[in-house]
This record gives structure tokens, C-alpha cells and sequence, in this order.
């Protein structure tokens, strides 16, 4: 019955449970109507690793539901920009300032350059790898590397 429901209206899932909440199926399901329905999931559900990539891979918007421990793991945020490169805005504060990281989202887009850390954002090599996959990015870059 929860899995019928949450089929049809992912948001529906904020009416279940805490125990359908954090059930895996129940919650993936309620992903494939509504990509945001990780918000509605148990605390424990969005801190469990192996779930969460599953769930970044599901949908860009998960690493923003995500806990903060898996905001600043390195292969969650790597799995999240690789599907959508601003999840990058939910990363952590270190995993913004993490050149690998920050180098594979404006790889895919060069407008996350804007939340990368400042240091970064003064990184020439950062700055044209975001520039080639688009030249607005440069309004992004430090005011050293605009000048």
C-alpha cells in the first residue's frame, strides 16, 4: 500500500512512517515520482553511505538531502557532480575547496565554478576548465584572473 502510494505522489512519502521513512525501497520508489522525496527520508536512511550513492545517482538533488558526514565524502559528492554538477553547491566546505572534486564539476559544467571556494576560484587551471565548457563562468573566477 505505502509503495503504491509513493508511486503515484513521491511527496507522499512525508505522510509515512518513520519506520516506511526509512525503508529503502519505499523511499527509491517515492525518487522515481519525485526527485526531492530523500528530504522526507529517516536521518539514518539519508547517513547510510551505500543508499545515498544510490540515491545521487537517482537524482541531483539528493546530495542536498544527504547527512553532513556524507556532504564531505569525497566518493558521495564525486558520484553527485558526475550526475549533476551543481550539487556541488551542497558539498561541504572542504569538498568545494577540493581541486578533484571541484575540477570534475566544471568539467561537466563550467558554471559551478561559482561554488567552488574562493581559493579555486583563483585557480587558472580551475578557471579555464570551467571557461572552456562555458564562458560565462569567468564572471565566477576571482577578480585577479578577470583582470
Amino acid at each position: 500500500e505505502a509503495l503504491q502510494a509513493v508511486r503515484q505522489d513521491g511527496s507522499r512519502l512525508r505522510l509515512a512512517s518513520m519506520e516506511l521513512r526509512g525503508d529503502e525501497e519505499v523511499v527509491l520508489e517515492a525518487m522515481s515520482e519525485n526527485r526531492e522525496a530523500l528530504r522526507h527520508a529517516s536521518s539514518n536512511l539519508r547517513a547510510k553511505k551505500d543508499f545515498v550513492l544510490e540515491a545521487v545517482k537517482r537524482s541531483e538533488s539528493a546530495l542536498r538531502y544527504a547527512s553532513d558526514s556524507l556532504r564531505a565524502d569525497k566518493e558521495v559528492v564525486l558520484e553527485a557532480v558526475r550526475k549533476e554538477s551543481s550539487a556541488l553547491q551542497y558539498a561541504s566546505d572542504t569538498l568545494q575547496a577540493d581541486k578533484e572534486v571541484v575540477l570534475e564539476a566544471v568539467r561537466m559544467s563550467g558554471l559551478a565554478l561559482q561554488y567552488a571556494s574562493a581559493e579555486l576560484k583563483a585557480d587558472k587551471e580551475v578557471v579555464l576548465a570551467a571557461i572552456r565548457g562555458d564562458g560565462r563562468a569567468l564572471e565566477h573566477a576571482s577578480d585577479n584572473l578577470r583582470a
